[in-house]
């Protein structure tokens, strides 16, 4: 596969509670990911972006949710969200952002 292609398949972290308790009790990564990625193209973008191995990957379609503004309705985008179980062993830490290098 091309690197230039790996390198767009992951848009990038979903942090949820659900989320964040997975990562904590296993060794579990959630991504928000291309919408027409495969299972194959996560786990080599995780294996060459993270350096960490990959156990699995399995994908959930999330269907955009119905908003309404006033009279109008709208609809949210559909998207691709990636549970990501890592090498027994192995972690990622998503959350480690230094504020002081964002800002400036």
């Amino acid at each position: 596969m091309n690197e230039e292609r790996l390198l767009k398949v992951l848009v990038g972290p979903h942090i949820s509670e659900k989320a964040t308790m997975l990562g904590e009790k296993t060794s579990q990564l959630v991504l928000k990911v291309a919408p027409d990625a495969s299972c194959t193209e996560i786990k080599r973008a995780v294996e060459l972006i993270f350096k960490v191995g990959v156990n699995s990957v399995r994908t959930v379609n999330v269907k955009g949710k119905r908003k309404r503004f006033g009279q109008i309705q709208g609809r949210r985008k559909d998207w691709k969200k990636a549970y990501i179980t890592l090498v027994p062993g192995e972690a990622v830490e998503l959350t480690d952002v230094d504020v002081a290098q964002t800002t400036s």
